[in-house]
Protein backbone atom coordinates (compact mmCIF):
# COMPACT_ATOMS: atom_id res chain seq x y z
CA UNK A 1 0.00 0.00 0.00
CA UNK A 2 2.98 2.15 0.61
CA UNK A 3 4.36 1.98 -2.50
CA UNK A 4 0.74 2.81 -4.10
CA UNK A 5 1.32 6.06 -2.11
CA UNK A 6 4.29 6.94 -3.73
CA UNK A 7 3.78 6.26 -7.13
CA UNK A 8 0.33 8.01 -6.74
CA UNK A 9 2.60 10.98 -4.99
CA UNK A 10 5.37 10.73 -7.79
CA UNK A 11 2.58 10.43 -10.88
CA UNK A 12 0.97 13.62 -9.34
CA UNK A 13 4.70 15.65 -9.02
CA UNK A 14 5.61 14.48 -12.72
CA UNK A 15 2.43 15.82 -14.27
CA UNK A 16 2.61 19.04 -12.48
CA UNK A 17 6.24 19.52 -13.95
CA UNK A 18 5.06 18.99 -17.36
CA UNK A 19 2.59 21.89 -17.20
CA UNK A 20 -1.08 22.54 -19.24
CA UNK A 21 -2.57 21.67 -22.42
CA UNK A 22 -4.67 24.02 -23.96
CA UNK A 23 -6.35 23.41 -27.61
CA UNK A 24 -3.40 20.62 -28.02
CA UNK A 25 -1.14 23.04 -27.26
CA UNK A 26 1.61 22.05 -25.05
CA UNK A 27 2.46 24.32 -22.37
CA UNK A 28 5.46 24.00 -20.18
CA UNK A 29 5.08 24.52 -16.60
CA UNK A 30 8.63 26.56 -16.76
CA UNK A 31 11.12 28.35 -19.71
CA UNK A 32 14.54 30.17 -18.93
CA UNK A 33 15.10 33.45 -20.46
CA UNK A 34 18.31 34.16 -20.64
CA UNK A 35 21.18 32.16 -18.19
CA UNK A 36 19.34 33.80 -15.20
CA UNK A 37 16.18 33.86 -15.50
CA UNK A 38 13.38 31.08 -14.53
CA UNK A 39 10.16 31.81 -15.31
CA UNK A 40 6.92 29.89 -14.15
CA UNK A 41 3.77 29.32 -15.71
CA UNK A 42 0.87 31.74 -14.26
CA UNK A 43 -1.11 30.80 -16.59
CA UNK A 44 -2.78 30.37 -20.15
CA UNK A 45 -6.04 30.79 -22.22
CA UNK A 46 -7.64 31.46 -25.39
CA UNK A 47 -8.07 34.43 -27.60
CA UNK A 48 -11.56 34.05 -28.88
CA UNK A 49 -13.20 36.83 -31.21
CA UNK A 50 -17.15 37.03 -32.48
CA UNK A 51 -18.07 34.27 -29.61
CA UNK A 52 -16.49 31.38 -31.41
CA UNK A 53 -13.42 31.95 -33.51
CA UNK A 54 -10.04 30.90 -31.32
CA UNK A 55 -7.47 33.12 -32.71
CA UNK A 56 -4.23 32.18 -30.72
CA UNK A 57 -3.61 30.45 -27.35
CA UNK A 58 -1.62 32.62 -25.16
CA UNK A 59 0.32 31.91 -21.82
CA UNK A 60 2.12 34.19 -19.14
CA UNK A 61 5.44 33.18 -17.57
CA UNK A 62 6.63 35.44 -14.32
CA UNK A 63 9.29 34.81 -11.61
CA UNK A 64 6.52 33.85 -9.16
CA UNK A 65 2.84 33.38 -9.78
CA UNK A 66 0.86 36.58 -9.21
CA UNK A 67 -2.40 37.57 -9.82
CA UNK A 68 -2.30 41.76 -10.02
CA UNK A 69 -1.85 42.41 -13.81
CA UNK A 70 -1.01 46.16 -12.64
CA UNK A 71 1.50 44.78 -10.25
CA UNK A 72 2.95 42.99 -13.25
CA UNK A 73 3.24 45.43 -15.76
CA UNK A 74 4.93 47.87 -12.91
CA UNK A 75 7.12 44.85 -12.00
CA UNK A 76 10.91 45.52 -13.25
CA UNK A 77 11.23 41.57 -13.41
CA UNK A 78 11.64 39.12 -16.64
CA UNK A 79 8.30 38.02 -18.11
CA UNK A 80 6.72 35.99 -21.06
CA UNK A 81 4.08 36.49 -22.98
CA UNK A 82 3.94 33.52 -25.57
CA UNK A 83 0.97 32.91 -28.37
CA UNK A 84 0.67 30.11 -30.47
CA UNK A 85 -1.61 30.91 -33.52
CA UNK A 86 -4.60 29.43 -34.45
CA UNK A 87 -5.44 30.34 -37.14
CA UNK A 88 -3.83 31.78 -40.31
CA UNK A 89 -4.02 35.68 -40.19
CA UNK A 90 -2.05 38.46 -42.81
CA UNK A 91 0.57 40.90 -41.23
CA UNK A 92 -2.14 43.35 -41.95
CA UNK A 93 -4.92 41.81 -39.58
CA UNK A 94 -2.56 41.45 -36.76
CA UNK A 95 -1.35 44.64 -37.03
CA UNK A 96 -4.16 46.48 -36.98
CA UNK A 97 -5.70 44.58 -34.36
CA UNK A 98 -2.71 45.66 -31.86
CA UNK A 99 -3.36 48.74 -33.45
CA UNK A 100 -6.94 49.21 -31.96
CA UNK A 101 -6.03 46.94 -28.59
CA UNK A 102 -3.70 49.72 -28.22
CA UNK A 103 -6.36 52.24 -28.90
CA UNK A 104 -8.62 50.58 -26.85
CA UNK A 105 -6.02 50.04 -23.88
CA UNK A 106 -4.52 53.25 -23.71
CA UNK A 107 -5.03 57.02 -24.39
CA UNK A 108 -3.72 59.15 -26.66
CA UNK A 109 -1.05 60.43 -23.80
CA UNK A 110 -0.16 56.95 -23.43
CA UNK A 111 0.19 55.64 -26.96
CA UNK A 112 2.37 58.90 -28.11
CA UNK A 113 5.53 58.42 -26.69
CA UNK A 114 5.28 54.85 -27.40
CA UNK A 115 4.65 55.20 -31.48
CA UNK A 116 7.98 55.00 -33.08
CA UNK A 117 9.17 51.78 -30.48
CA UNK A 118 5.43 50.57 -31.44
CA UNK A 119 6.79 50.99 -35.24
CA UNK A 120 9.51 49.05 -34.87
CA UNK A 121 7.00 46.64 -33.40
CA UNK A 122 4.53 45.59 -35.89
CA UNK A 123 7.59 46.14 -38.60
CA UNK A 124 8.40 42.53 -36.93
CA UNK A 125 4.97 41.35 -38.67
CA UNK A 126 4.80 43.73 -41.48
CA UNK A 127 7.77 41.75 -43.25
CA UNK A 128 5.91 39.11 -42.96
CA UNK A 129 3.12 38.10 -45.59
CA UNK A 130 0.92 35.82 -42.95
CA UNK A 131 1.63 34.36 -39.60
CA UNK A 132 0.44 30.77 -40.32
CA UNK A 133 -1.47 28.71 -37.71
CA UNK A 134 1.19 26.91 -35.61
CA UNK A 135 3.44 30.37 -35.61
CA UNK A 136 5.01 30.65 -32.38
CA UNK A 137 5.56 34.18 -30.89
CA UNK A 138 7.29 34.97 -27.33
CA UNK A 139 7.47 38.63 -26.69
CA UNK A 140 10.03 38.74 -23.86
CA UNK A 141 10.73 41.69 -21.20
CA UNK A 142 14.58 41.67 -19.35
CA UNK A 143 15.12 44.98 -17.58
CA UNK A 144 18.03 46.98 -18.51
CA UNK A 145 17.47 45.14 -22.67
CA UNK A 146 13.94 45.95 -23.30
CA UNK A 147 11.43 43.79 -24.95
CA UNK A 148 12.67 40.87 -27.74
CA UNK A 149 10.28 39.70 -29.81
CA UNK A 150 11.02 35.99 -30.86
CA UNK A 151 9.20 34.29 -33.96
CA UNK A 152 9.63 30.68 -34.94
CA UNK A 153 12.60 30.83 -33.36
CA UNK A 154 14.06 34.04 -34.71
CA UNK A 155 14.59 36.69 -32.46
CA UNK A 156 14.27 40.47 -33.13
CA UNK A 157 16.16 43.57 -32.14
CA UNK A 158 14.96 44.26 -28.88
CA UNK A 159 12.89 47.42 -28.45
CA UNK A 160 13.88 49.50 -25.37
CA UNK A 161 11.97 50.73 -22.21
CA UNK A 162 10.05 49.10 -20.01
CA UNK A 163 7.53 51.34 -20.89
CA UNK A 164 7.03 50.16 -24.33
CA UNK A 165 6.56 46.58 -22.40
CA UNK A 166 3.70 47.49 -19.74
CA UNK A 167 2.28 49.29 -22.88
CA UNK A 168 2.31 46.58 -25.14
CA UNK A 169 1.06 43.97 -22.63
CA UNK A 170 -2.14 46.35 -21.16
CA UNK A 171 -3.62 44.81 -24.29
CA UNK A 172 -3.68 41.55 -22.20
CA UNK A 173 -3.05 42.25 -18.70
CA UNK A 174 -4.05 45.95 -18.49
CA UNK A 175 -7.71 47.33 -16.68
CA UNK A 176 -8.57 47.67 -20.34
CA UNK A 177 -7.95 44.84 -21.64
CA UNK A 178 -9.94 43.72 -24.34
CA UNK A 179 -10.66 39.83 -23.49
CA UNK A 180 -11.33 40.12 -19.48
CA UNK A 181 -11.67 36.29 -19.93
CA UNK A 182 -7.95 35.80 -21.31
CA UNK A 183 -6.83 38.39 -18.72
CA UNK A 184 -8.60 36.55 -16.23
CA UNK A 185 -6.88 32.98 -17.29
CA UNK A 186 -3.25 34.40 -17.80
CA UNK A 187 -3.25 36.27 -14.12
CA UNK A 188 -4.36 32.32 -13.21
CA UNK A 189 -7.77 33.60 -11.54
CA UNK A 190 -10.30 30.32 -12.03
CA UNK A 191 -13.62 31.42 -13.96
CA UNK A 192 -16.77 32.38 -12.63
Amino acid sequence: MHHIAWAALLLLLSTAACGTEIEGIKLPERVRLGAESALVLNGAGVRVRFIFVKVYVAALYLPAKAGDGEAILKSEQPRRLFLHMLRNLSAEQINSSIEDALRDTLTAEERQPLDARMAMFTAIFGSMREVRQGTQIAIDYLPQIGTVVTVNGDKHKPIPGADFNQGLLRIWLGGRSRDVDLKNALLGIPPN
